[in-house]
């Protein structure tokens, strides 16, 4: 796991060496890491509503008021929504509004919908199939637009936050998840095979993840600005904050369940990177039945912070 949260849903159907990813078979797992993550979503979906609570002060609204003088938010998209966690936490923290779930892998999608109906939500949460940024055209306009950790999967992110811009209504929110901390959740000193694993994991990671991004289409080597890219796509008022997620040890079954599998698949990703005592200290840590493996050790913990950069269309 690393600030990037390979694999992203959508956008990009290959992992970092080029090969096949099926997005069904990893649809548990991107659903699990999620639902662990749903402390951080709360706090950003809290800071949503908030920024939407009030108009800008450099603008005067024509838009409906809600209670207390709310943006009354109708219509909400989760551009790259993957199997949808987020999707229904929108739902709930937006009332009034019809989310839709858009990502580009059916089988996600499905899981989206299927989430829903099991949350009560299905009269109020729609999927739509499209790669990002191209395909949104049929869904019209939208109050808050929400990416998280999809745009990086696109090769020009600057174009791909004016298109997602373009379907702002008046006065409406643009929020890219994008950057942070790259989570923590291995000591240093982990007792088994050299100090220093989880750093040398994220080393490999980022050099893939370079990797990955080079041999996109369109890309641009472009530093990655993400506010200056919400304001060269003609939105105001900027705001970024960071979230974090701090669950301390020992953690429980699922958290673990879920770096287990994250550490099998840096494995699969870019194993051919490590080197081999550093590949031993991986086989014993997926161990279920290893005393030194993730699910049964104490001093596992999860710590990681992620980046939320806002603004909004001006008003008509």
């Amino acid at each position: 796991m690393s600030s990037h949260d390979r694999p992203a849903p959508g956008h990009d159907h290959s992992d970092q060496e080029g090969a096949a990813v099926d997005w069904e078979e990893l649809g548990p797992y991107l659903e699990r890491g999620a639902e662990i993550q749903t402390p951080l979503y709360e706090q950003a979906a809290a800071w949503l509503r908030e920024l939407l609570s009030v108009n800008e002060p450099d603008t005067a609204s024509t838009r409906p008021e809600g209670p207390a003088g709310a943006v009354d938010v109708r219509r909400v998209l989760d551009v790259g929504s993957g199997p949808g966690v987020v999707s229904c936490l929108l739902a709930r923290a937006f009332p009034n509004a019809e989310v839709c779930a858009v990502d580009a892998t059916e089988a996600l999608l499905e899981r989206a919908r299927d989430r829903a109906d099991r949350l009560g939500l299905a009269d109020r949460i729609h999927t739509h199939c499209a790669e990002v940024p191209h395909g949104l055209d049929p869904l019209g306009g939208a109050d808050l637009i929400w990416s998280s950790k999809a745009l990086h999967h696109v090769g020009d992110q600057r174009a791909a936050v004016a298109a997602l811009a373009g379907h702002l209504r008046p006065g409406g929110l643009l929020a890219i998840s994008e950057g942070g901390l790259t989570p923590r959740f291995l000591p240093r000193d982990l007792g088994i095979g050299r100090p220093g694993l989880q750093s040398r994991l994220d080393a490999a990671a980022e050099d893939c993840f370079t990797e990955m991004r080079a041999v996109l289409p369109d890309t641009a080597d472009t530093l990655e600005d993400w506010p200056a890219f919400l304001a060269n796509a003609g939105l105001r008022t900027p705001r970024t904050r960071s979230f974090l997620l701090d669950l301390p040890a020992p953690l429980p079954d699922d958290a673990r369940r879920h770096l287990q599998a994250t550490l099998g698949r840096a494995v699969e990703t870019y194993g051919d990177r490590l080197d081999p005592d550093d590949l031993i200290t991986l086989t014993r840590l997926t161990d279920p039945y290893d005393p030194a493996g993730v699910t049964r050790r104490p001093d596992v913990f999860l710590l990681s912070a992620q980046t939320v950069h806002t603004a909004r269309a001006p008003e008509q």
